[in-house]
């Protein structure tokens, strides 16, 4: 079910944003709410369907927007103890388990953060966004772990998704890449967008997309006789692309351990000691831990920092890693 509400831009709206202009219509709706709803193909201007929030309208011209009306269906709870490291009336901070992914989504419609969350009696989550992503300001991928920040209601979230678009966000990522990094510290900026060849994976771009930035720190370098060279790198975030710091690493042609979407062809090396060996190949999921967030609480504007240390499985690689070094 939807509805569609049906604009004529009068003379003193002449040259405004769209996703302004509607906002002045429908005060109702929140801004974040009329752009995720813009950039999901709901907005038409004069027949043609618009994907840009920024669009400049003109006086007369006809504009169709749709809003969903939510399903009455609800999201069904999952019993699932979330490790929450921080909650207040405003805000929940999980350090979340590889193998959960954040929202249902095709596929998996139950076993996820936010049905876990549903689980908790006394939990209230945010509205924006659409009814299958309550409380979602950010993501991590299914299989990486570490920190979240999920919004309790509608202010705390616009407030820190705010944060996010004004790249104030403090966002580290732990990571081991195969080989060494050169150079071992610097930036990578370059615009990513969807592979052309698989719609499931992400790509640099040198003109198309959107602008990513990543800095990267080489904690240590693990290389001896027996083992291939490894990289335990830092990534700091200016940008939170789709993928972005497996897209990054992978141009650079050091792919994540463990990262099976943006791996090269595995091969068998002779000098790859068995115990090393053994690690990586029955790890499950890439070698990235979201480990540092910080940001400004958004009633308090109290700067909140949280540090997660890596999970067991990427720190027994670490310690076999250290062993052989």
């Amino acid at each position: 079910m939807k509805n569609i509400i049906n604009l004529i831009v009068e003379q003193n709206s002449d040259k405004k944003r769209i996703d302004t202009f509607i906002f002045g219509k429908c005060s109702d709706l929140s801004r974040t709410r009329i752009k995720n709803l813009i950039l999901d193909k709901r907005l038409k201007i004069n027949g043609q369907i618009n994907v840009m929030p920024s669009k400049k309208i003109k006086e007369g011209d006809n504009i169709s927007f749709e809003i969903p009306i939510p399903k009455k269906t609800s999201l069904r709870p999952y019993k699932f103890k979330l490790d929450i490291i921080y909650q207040d009336k405003d805000l929940i901070v999980i350090d979340k388990p590889a193998g959960i992914s954040m929202h249902p989504g095709p596929g998996n419609y139950d076993n996820t953060v936010v049905n876990a969350l549903m689980s908790y009696d006394k939990i209230r989550l945010s509205t924006i966004g659409d009814e299958l992503r309550p409380g979602i300001i950010h993501r991590i991928d299914k299989d990486t772990s570490g920190l979240v920040v999920i919004a309790k209601n509608n202010t705390s979230h616009e407030n820190i998704s705010k944060q996010f678009s004004e790249h104030s966000i403090d966002r580290v990522y732990n990571t081991l890449v195969w080989g060494k990094l050169r150079p071992q510290t610097g930036v990578i900026q370059t615009f990513i967008t969807r592979s052309s060849k698989n719609r499931q994976l992400m790509d640099v771009s040198l003109t198309k997309g959107k602008k990513a930035i990543t800095n990267y720190k080489t904690l240590k370098v693990f290389e001896g006789k027996n083992i291939p060279t490894f990289s335990l790198v830092e990534c700091k975030l200016e940008t939170g692309r789709t993928h972005q710091i497996r897209v990054h690493m992978n141009f650079k042609g050091n792919q994540i351990v463990g990262d099976k979407k943006y791996k090269k062809k595995y091969k068998k090396l002779k000098s790859i000691s068995y115990e090393i060996e053994e690690n990586i190949m029955k790890l499950s999921r890439q070698f990235l831990h979201a480990k540092i967030l910080g940001f400004s609480h958004p009633r308090s504007g109290k700067k909140l920092y949280f540090e997660s240390n890596l999970p067991k499985d990427l720190k027994n690689i670490v310690n076999v890693l250290e062993k052989y070094n």
